[in-house]
């Protein structure tokens, strides 16, 4: 197979690449939107709309990293406690 060839095998996919990047996005705002109200947000001006939804991928990284599924209840789990938040993260 040559350069040309695999060039269109990657282009022909790339429909479908960008789709499930789509999806994905789209399942991560749901997510932040439910769990975390962002919508309702009243940040509005500035970096500060941005450096939250830094904050909350953050959270959500580190508790599916931690292999957390159901993120709700893993933040409320780590709100009833002070150093599981810390611990999760490798801070303590």
């Amino acid at each position: 197979m040559d350069v040309g060839e695999k060039t269109n095998e990657i282009t022909r996919f790339r429909p479908l690449l960008d789709t499930l990047e789509d999806l994905a996005d789209t399942a991560l705002h749901h997510l932040r939107d439910v769990t975390f109200t962002e919508d309702a947000s009243q940040l509005r001006t500035g970096n500060a709309p941005r450096a939250m939804a830094t904050c909350r991928n953050l959270a959500i990284g580190a508790l599916r990293l931690a292999g957390i599924r159901n993120i709700a209840a893993g933040l409320r789990r780590a709100a009833r406690d002070h150093t599981r938040p810390l611990a999760l993260l490798g801070l303590t």
